[in-house]
């Protein structure tokens, strides 16, 4: 009868161990994916590359420097193909004097052009529910956002870094 239990207790405890290494593997891979954008910043600051400031590379390309959250400071650009990622550290919406909202995921992709920012993953914007926005648009002083249908906005109001409010998801 001993035998039977030794052999059950074993089994059992062999079983929660790998339930929790697991866990602790899934939490590593999560938390490499999370500080992905910073390592690359870091990694490239150490070569001797220093990258321009968001809102200096917003500015460069006539959009308003506070699209984003102010803590959105970590992000990759590729200058040949004009792929933006930008990370921030949580989900947060961000409201505007113009009493709009944008919800942002922790990871926002879009193609950046001369006052255009395309092909946008990561954005929503509240218009009655949250609508994926696809494209950002700006003149002198309008910005189109395209999220299902084209809505111009005051550009002024997007031209101050805000801070985002966590939300719980995307």
């Amino acid at each position: 009868m001993d035998q039977v239990f030794n052999k059950v207790g074993s089994y059992w405890l062999g079983q929660k161990a790998n339930k929790e290494f697991g866990s602790v593997s899934n939490d590593i891979n999560s938390l490499s994916t999370s500080i992905e954008g910073g390592a690359k910043w870091l990694v490239n600051k150490v070569k001797g590359k220093m990258q321009t400031p968001l809102p200096e590379l917003l500015k460069e390309y006539d959009l308003p420097v506070g699209i984003f959250p102010r803590d959105a400071t970590n992000y990759e650009f590729n200058e040949e193909t004009k792929k933006l990622i930008v990370y921030i550290p949580t989900i947060c919406e961000v409201g505007y004097k113009d009493s709009s909202v944008l919800k942002f995921s922790t990871t926002v992709t879009g193609y950046l052009e001369k006052g255009k920012l395309a092909d946008i993953e990561g954005i929503k914007t509240k218009v009655i529910v949250w609508i994926k926005v696809s494209c950002i648009q700006s003149d002198n002083s309008k910005l189109y956002f395209t999220a299902g249908m084209k809505k111009s906005r005051n550009r002024d109001a997007y031209d101050v870094l805000r801070d985002g409010i966590t939300v719980e998801k995307f």
